[in-house]
């Protein structure tokens, strides 16, 4: 993509690329600055090419550069910009062939090595991985799909909702309970990085990344039905006491108290196929290699492999065993269970291959607006307004119910910080209204999900 070459030290491309793009907020603008660096680019701009490079260093999900610490600079100009040097250094963070005191010195070191306007506004973002003007991978691949500098997708294996099944569970199917954490994806190679089902990186469980580290032979052992061999990635669900602590902890800053939560493993997939969007083992078969691997772990330790069973959806007998596995689920506390086709292959998208049992249906939508309450919730909140599409619907909805008194406080006086956030909504059916869009049928508000309203598990 970019060769060691002399051509791209000195160049000054934050304040031909990254000032334009920020220069308005305009979509339709954005694009067209992508669109015009892609063609000088072409032409053979080296300004360009160290552009969208850096583009794709700073938006590429599986690079990691595993630091925080990242100084700012002033009044630093005449530099030689040593671009190839600081991407060598950035390959050097990413395989952790430098880390801790060694990284932070080499990282300030090349920081002097920049104009000021080089390195805040270009380098220093690329670590930071968001060059915070305005673009995402979307932004960027709506131009550059089919190019070398295509940002590669971090997407993951994902449910559909329960309306599926009838259709859809047929045959030899894996049970599972639904756990009601975080889902994670542990990708395992030298090191352990935690990443969340669209690639943003968790760095507040080190006691399991450290677990899954003293694991690792388990996983490299020669099991049926398979081997792994090289990287691959764990696929699981963190859990701690609640969902609203787990959240809380699993972003914090500062003051990060993760100790007490468990990674449970449901699947595993080589780091390759990940990449590439599938892999073509079964369901029963990863699940049985999992299984293996179980019996083996400590019971106290914090990672564990998740339980499951087999059934003959074919059968009397086995709908009789889904129907008493979903009720001892809810019985038990969990959100609903999991159906798994047994001989379906992984595949980093949804699909029919998964299906999510609930006793409610749930929605991810997002806040639209605000109204403000009456009577006893006067000068405060009412109802979130709602809107989006989810399980092939455009669903508007008021939603006024699920809200604790202090929420309708909180959440009045952080009204403006809730536009565009995305809620999970549960409700007991979508229904249609006379105008042909959708609504909810007793929506109540369940929780913040800090993610896409398309990405759920």
């Amino acid at each position: 993509m970019i060769n060691d070459s002399q051509q791209y030290t000195g160049l000054k491309v934050a304040v031909d690329w990254i000032h334009d793009l920020e220069s308005s907020d305009s979509r339709t603008h954005k694009k067209k600055v992508i669109e015009k660096a892609l063609m000088a680019a072409k032409l053979g701009s080296a300004n360009a090419q160290c552009f969208l490079f850096n583009c794709y260093q700073a938006y590429n999900p599986f690079y990691v550069f595993n630091i925080q610490q990242i100084p700012t600079t002033e009044n630093l100009v005449g530099r030689s910009n040593p671009w190839t040097k600081f991407w060598a250094l950035c390959e050097s963070l990413r395989t952790r062939s430098i880390t801790g005191l060694q990284a932070r010195q080499a990282v300030e070191q090349i920081s002097q090595e920049f104009d000021s306007v080089e390195w805040n506004d270009l380098a220093r973002r690329v670590l930071l991985k968001d060059l915070r003007c305005g673009i995402s991978e979307k932004t960027l691949n709506s131009v550059l799909t089919n190019t070398s500098w295509a940002i590669p997708i971090f997407n993951c294996q994902l449910a559909h909702d329960q309306q599926h099944i009838n259709n859809h569970t047929q045959g030899n199917c894996r049970l599972e309970v639904k756990l009601d954490g975080v889902r994670v994806l542990a990708i395992v190679g030298d090191d352990v990085q935690l990443l969340s089902r669209n690639g943003k990186l968790f760095t507040n469980f080190p006691d399991i990344q450290k677990e899954i580290l003293q694991h690792i032979k388990l996983f490299k052992r020669q099991l049926q039905p398979f081997e792994l061999r090289g990287s691959f990635v764990l696929d699981g669900e963190i859990v701690g006491e609640s969902f609203q602590q787990l959240m809380k902890q699993a972003h914090r800053k500062s003051h990060v108290n993760t100790e007490n939560m468990i990674y449970h493993i449901f699947d595993v997939i080589p780091l390759d196929a990940f990449i590439r969007g599938r892999w073509d083992i079964n369901q029963q078969q990863r699940s049985a290699f999992l299984q293996e691997i179980g019996k083996k772990i400590d019971f106290n330790a914090k990672i564990k492999i998740m339980p499951g069973l087999n059934v003959d959806f074919d059968t009397t007998q086995g709908r009789e065993v889904l129907r008493r596995f979903a009720d001892n689920a809810i019985d038990q506390g969990y959100e609903g269970i999991m159906i798994k086709n047994n001989s379906a292959p992984y595949t980093c998208r949804r699909s029919n291959n998964w299906i999510k049992w609930k006793p409610a249906i749930t929605v991810d939508l997002a806040i639209v607006g605000v109204e403000p309450g009456t009577g006893r919730n006067q000068h405060r909140l009412g109802a979130l307004i709602c809107q989006g599409h989810d399980q092939g619907h455009d669903i508007r909805v008021n939603v006024g119910s699920g809200f604790s008194d202090i929420d309708r406080d909180e959440f009045w006086n952080q009204r403006q910080e809730l536009l565009g956030q995305i809620v999970e909504i549960r409700a007991d059916a979508i229904t249609q209204n006379q105008d042909g869009t959708c609504s909810l049928r007793f929506p109540r508000f369940v929780r913040f999900r800090g993610f896409e309203s398309d990405q759920k598990l």
